[in-house]
């Protein structure tokens, strides 16, 4: 299977399938097409705030990357209820593709669309090295899939010096071209000490001709302990990022398709650290808002 995007370029852009016409977030915040996917997010309208009372698979995919292994093999721990989102890596947790991914990895993550060709395909999101072939075919799941606007992330995080944090939008790669990244936010448990933090915010271009590499992590005065907003202020031709409304960088270039968001937390066995500490990513809520109209 392999989806296209319809219109894109316009304020009605949607993104359909042969068998699936769906609705998407817009630069101009209308909905465009509804189908059998059913709703994407909780409302038709402009804006998506996300308190986590529960996990909607209808929006979320509860497993990291699952057609490069399996959506079992990848699942998340999380807990969903009245305090948010509760993402962690218990010591029992498995690691993700260890066959394939250079280096002992766990993760519990969430996305916030899936989808994948078939078995033996190249066709899904974010490869993470060559040569990899879908190894389970996963169901069309488009669930949140902004083209530009406002997104902010509520969180708070637990790490040891071998674990990290991170939400980014990544584009759904249903063109090869249409894979780049920006992160709303990355943090190493290793950067963490005396109230300090390297927060690392940018783009990743990954295969993407339009875009250019412009990541850095920068060493800042923040308890990621304490909840925080981390957001990205998304616009033809640059991305703002933020901290509790207090700006950090400025990107003069910004991908130009819609994306779908991922969260999760990580741990990486071989690295020095407590074996036995348990990481958590605790997310309260997430919003989205899209430009005004003919912004």
């Amino acid at each position: 299977m392999s989806l296209s995007l319809v219109g894109v370029g316009g304020p009605d852009g949607y993104l359909q399938d042969k068998r699936t016409a769906v609705r998407i977030y817009s630069r101009a915040g209308r909905v465009s097409s509804t189908g059998p996917v059913g709703r994407v997010g909780y409302a038709p309208g402009v804006v998506f705030d996300e308190r986590f009372g529960r996990l909607d698979p209808a929006v979320w995919t509860a497993s990291y990357l699952p057609a490069w292994s399996s959506r079992d093999a990848a699942a998340a721990t999380f807990e969903a209820g009245p305090d948010g989102l509760d993402l962690s890596i218990p010591q029992a947790q498995q690691l993700w593709c260890p066959d394939l991914h250079d280096g002992p990895l766990r993760v519990s993550a969430v996305q916030s669309a899936n989808w994948s060709g078939a078995i033996g395909s190249t066709d899904a999101p974010q490869p993470f090295r060559d040569g990899l072939v879908v190894m389970e075919e996963q169901p069309t799941v488009l669930g949140f899939l902004p083209h530009f606007g406002t997104i902010s992330v509520t969180c708070s995080a637990d790490l040891s010096p071998r674990s990290m944090f991170s939400a980014w939008m990544v584009g759904l790669e249903d063109e090869p071209d249409r894979c780049g990244e920006i992160c709303v936010m990355e943090v190493f448990g290793d950067t963490v000490a005396g109230g300090r933090a390297a927060v690392g915010q940018g783009i990743h271009k990954f295969r993407d001709p339009a875009l250019r590499e412009d990541f850095s992590a920068v060493p800042l005065d923040i308890d990621i302990a304490q909840s925080h907003t981390y957001a990205v202020h998304w616009r033809p031709g640059a991305v703002e990022f933020s901290i509790d409304g207090v700006t950090t960088r400025v990107a003069n270039q910004a991908p130009d398709y819609p994306m779908f968001l991922t969260l999760g937390v990580f741990d990486f066995p071989d690295r020095p650290g407590p074996a036995e500490h348990v990481p958590h990513l605790r997310v309260s809520r997430l919003t989205y808002r899209p430009l005004p109209e003919g912004a």
